[in-house]
């Protein structure tokens, strides 16, 4: 099945937790969301004033959050299709963002080098997370919602304590820029991709590399743990998407993976 529809290129997209649908973030300023089973475009949603980068649906499926070169970060009512902006406070591009498991906070990640947290309510900042030197490109938060996750193109990831915003651990090991990161349904493992041909698997508690996934010929663009938690999917700009088994850190053949990723140049 193939979704047309946007005017530039795709570089984001989220799954609803029921499945049911997809949203789909583009260079033409727009979010798209689009019915699973038919195929068909539901609603655009219309607002930034430059390109989206990031989107991340709600675990309720009714809210949609976008990040933007337009320094903001969008929360989108499905049912109504009404943005408001929440974010008002980055200096930079927002490349992206993430929504809370208990669907109250959004996490945005910024060329500015700094990660925001915001209230999904109010649109009232939290807090501020800063540590990084370089741009952050990714963030994921842990199902417990007690742990933010950020990739960077200074070339680590850091843990932060989603609460106190405490910088807990940085991930040290790449050797080029961290584009996208993901975090295990348990806790404890995150993922990162990266633009030095790899992804890492981290132990969240200890800091450390368990195992480096080797095999794509380009750069690592997006990351994803599957919802058993034993396989991961990395897209990359070799033109391929790679499905890797946690426990070995092989590629596998496994079947019966839906893939929603887009590796953007």
């Amino acid at each position: 099945m193939t979704f047309s529809g946007h005017s530039d290129y795709v570089r984001r997209c989220a799954l609803s937790p029921d499945g049911a649908r997809v949203v789909s973030a583009s260079l033409d300023r727009t979010l798209k969301v689009w019915d699973l089973k038919s195929g068909e475009e539901v609603i655009t949603l219309s607002g930034h004033s430059n390109r989206v980068y990031g989107c991340a649906i709600s675990p309720d499926g009714r809210k949609v959050a976008s990040a933007s070169w337009d320094h903001t970060v969008k929360v989108w009512d499905l049912e109504g299709a009404e943005g408001s902006m929440i974010v008002s406070g980055h200096s930079n591009r927002v490349y992206g963002c993430a929504i809370s498991p208990d669907g109250r906070t959004v996490v945005s990640a910024s060329w500015d080098h700094t990660l925001k947290m915001w209230d999904i309510r109010t649109g009232r900042e939290r807090m501020t997370l800063s540590g990084h030197s370089n741009r952050v490109y990714g963030c994921a938060i842990s199902p417990d919602g007690k742990t933010v996750v950020s990739a960077s193109w200074d070339h680590t990831l850091k843990v932060w304590d989603s609460w106190s915003g405490e910088e807990l651990k940085t991930l040290s090991g790449h050797s080029d820029r961290v584009i996208s990161c993901a975090i295990s349904r348990d806790g404890t493992r995150a993922v990162s991709a990266s633009w030095d041909k790899t992804l890492k698997v981290w132990d969240v508690r200890t800091g450390e590399a368990i195992v480096t996934l080797s095999g794509h010929s380009d750069r690592v663009y997006g990351c994803a743990i599957s919802k058993e938690g034993t396989r991961i999917v990395s897209a990359s700009s070799d033109r391929t998407l790679k499905v890797w088994d946690l426990g070995t850190g092989e590629v596998t053949t496994s079947p019966g993976i839906l893939v929603l990723l887009v590796a953007a140049r």
